[in-house]
């Protein structure tokens, strides 16, 4: 068996987490019998422990199994009722949690796993987009943004943009901590993703000032002030681009010179390269140059995918079908991360509860948190791995570990995965190590 990294499964990194939370500035004005690192950790156990609402998570709380494993855990020494969880978690920044994922990539380059992931001379690939955690036409808060329908009426509503660094090869994902879509302090337009992005990637590059970054993105984001912004940032980009939008950009593809490359897979996909280097991003903007792929992929079957991109690096028959598959990997963003966390019992599109302030984002970081925990264990943990092996599907395992810690004492990660991958015994969960 590989040998385990313990900073890099579950003891560890919830050890490294906690101790971020205990940095958290409390603001509560109202003295209280919790404490907000066991608030912040019962949070994140929601959706550690893959609990359907906050109902199902608050009746087995006081439970002496649940008890005893909240403690055991996630070192919790007094978990709150749902109602203090609310209270106490609506008054944290989010701001705040960012450092908290700082600590966990700090394991990660520390345990020398982000040398799995660079995807170009150094470079980390890194997809952004943004999906909506909170919906509804009657529940808001001052920082909802609002849509308006033909018929009068209004839908409250959060969103947040997401970074991940990705690599094709590789199934798993890491996110940063997430950049929420709210009406910003004496706005009254909405956020949107443009806006939310020139917070994040600053951000992201305060708290990484040294890692060299590729940003992928949709059309949505190229355009010359975003691309600006990258430079000073210094990240590179590949970036969609689409006719409507970006019509002078393929008038001077269409009558530049190009270069044309084509390969044929071993079971008869076609890929069909054109590109060309040093054009003009649009006709007000001439001083900005990119570097335009137009690819069209052929399956055996007669299926045709056509895409194209904008790219900061020189392109050449050499590297051109991997800045195909960089671009490519935005979708990891979508299939990896949002869809795992909609469909693969996290419960995301669940509302855990809005609150007065910011309640709806914690637990949406919470919850992405969570996620990243699993990520790293999933890349980095045998014992995770083992677990994951035995039960075959993730909904399979999430429903053990569920089952387990509300019937069974568990006294540590280690003893629960064990016992999922080679049996136990008992009221107390004992693995079977013979």
């Amino acid at each position: 068996m590989e040998k385990l990294r313990k900073e890099l499964c579950a003891d560890g990194l919830l050890a490294r987490i906690r101790e971020s939370f205990l940095k958290i500035p409390d603001t509560s004005k109202r003295a209280s019998e919790y404490s907000l690192p066991d608030c912040l950790m019962s949070g994140l156990a929601l959706f550690g422990l893959k609990n359907a609402s906050l109902l199902e998570f608050d009746k087995n709380r006081d439970g002496g199994f649940i008890k005893h494993n909240l403690n055991a855990l996630y070192k919790v020494k007094k978990a709150p009722c749902d109602t203090s969880l609310r209270e106490r978690l609506d008054l944290v920044n989010p701001t705040h949690l960012s450092q908290t994922f700082g600590e966990v990539f700090a394991a990660l380059q520390r345990g020398k796993v982000l040398e799995d992931y660079p995807f170009y001379e150094g470079y980390y690939l890194t997809p952004l987009d943004g999906t909506g955690f909170f919906s509804s036409p009657d529940i808001y808060c001052k920082s909802c943004c609002q849509k308006e329908h033909r018929d009068g009426s209004i839908t409250y509503h959060h969103q947040m943009l997401s970074a991940v660094l990705v690599h094709p090869n590789h199934k798993e994902v890491f996110p940063f901590a997430p950049e929420a879509m709210v009406k910003q302090d004496g706005s009254k337009k909405n956020d949107c993703e443009r806006n939310a992005a020139k917070r994040l990637l600053p951000r992201i590059r305060r708290e990484h000032p040294h890692l060299k970054m590729i940003i992928v993105g949709d059309a949505l984001y190229g355009n010359a002030p975003f691309i600006s912004m990258l430079k000073e940032l210094e990240m590179k980009y590949i970036l969609g681009v689409k006719p409507d939008d970006h019509k002078h950009l393929f008038e001077f593809f269409k009558a530049a010179k190009k270069i044309t490359h084509e390969l044929v897979d071993a079971d008869g996909t076609k890929h069909h390269y054109e590109f060309s280097n040093g054009l003009p991003l649009n006709d007000t903007h001439s001083d900005v140059s990119v570097n335009m792929i137009d690819y069209t992929e052929t399956k055996s079957n007669g299926k045709i995918q056509h895409f194209t991109w904008i790219t900061d690096f020189t392109v050449t028959t050499d590297n051109v079908s991997l800045f195909v598959k960089g671009g490519r990997a935005r979708w990891k963003i979508e299939n990896e991360t949002f869809n795992t966390l909609k469909n693969q019992g996290y419960h995301f599109e669940h509302n855990f509860g809005h609150g007065n302030e910011h309640l709806s984002t914690v637990f949406a970081n919470l919850m992405m948190l969570a996620f990243f925990v699993d990520q790293v264990q999933q890349h980095c943990c045998p014992l995770f791995q083992a677990a994951l092996k035995k039960k075959e599907r993730k909904c399979y395992l999430w429903n053990c570990i569920r089952a387990l810690t509300t019937h069974y004492f568990v006294d540590s990660w280690q003893d629960l995965f064990n016992s999922i991958a080679y049996g136990y015994e008992g009221h107390r969960l004992t693995p079977n190590t013979t």
